[in-house]
């Protein structure tokens, strides 16, 4: 928020937090404004983490999207296609697995953004297809730029269950002072998870988003 790069005060927030997992939006590879470094490399590195990185597109000389980092190994990724919005639009998914042998797939998402949500929508119905398909647990992390009541956020509500932050602290953007809920984590199959601690991070400064952190207890799918 102070329009500097500076990869190490986010690895800190990160840092800080103890995950597992990690979704983020925005994310540069070789890009001119970023000093033309692999953002998601360099994040990773600094966190013993593990990291994925999809494009959305080319841009100032490498390519912009979204990005993953985990703590565990990570088995596969893939690219999900999404109807183009106001920018070109994906989302990116990552298959691990946990000490116990349950496989998890973690889908980062950033849906478009402008106030009339039939674009928006169009990309949830497509990547909800994609859900559908999954023979794993999985996650949807993201910017869903919506908030509760919408259509788009409907379809998710259908198919997974929302890890509810407080009632009195949900708001996420915009950082310095939030008065919106528009990121969420939701999670599936209902009956394969136990929901902890859910809450927004109070930092001001990595983003023009608050993070969001969930505690999510995952029992694998019976054989």
């Amino acid at each position: 928020m102070d329009e500097r790069v500076v990869l190490a005060r986010t690895a800190a927030t990160l840092r800080a937090l103890e995950p597992d997992l990690v979704a983020l939006q925005e994310v540069d590879n070789g890009v001119a404004r970023s000093g033309g470094i692999d953002q998601a490399k360099e994040l990773g590195a600094a966190l013993g983490m593990h990291h994925a990185f999809g494009s959305f597109m080319d841009y100032q000389g490498g390519r912009y999207g979204m990005a993953i980092l985990s703590r565990l190994p990570i088995r596969t990724q893939r690219v999900i296609q999404l109807p183009p919005g106001d920018e070109p639009r994906i989302a990116l998914l990552v298959e691990v697995e946990t000490e116990d042998g349950a496989l998890v797939s973690l889908i980062s998402v950033h849906l478009n953004w402008v106030h009339d949500d039939v674009l928006r929508f169009a990309q949830a119905e497509t990547l909800c297809r994609e859900l559908d398909a999954l023979a794993t647990l999985y996650l949807v992390v993201g910017d869903f730029n919506d908030e509760p009541g919408s259509r788009t956020l409907a379809l998710f509500e259908a198919r997974a269950r929302q890890a509810a932050k407080p009632d009195g602290a949900r708001f996420t953007y915009p950082s310095p002072a939030p008065e919106k809920e528009i990121d969420f984590v939701y999670a599936a199959p209902k009956t394969q998870l136990d929901v902890g601690e859910v809450r927004v991070v109070d930092e001001r400064m990595g983003s023009d988003h608050r993070p969001v952190l969930a505690v999510l207890g995952l029992r694998p799918v019976a054989q």
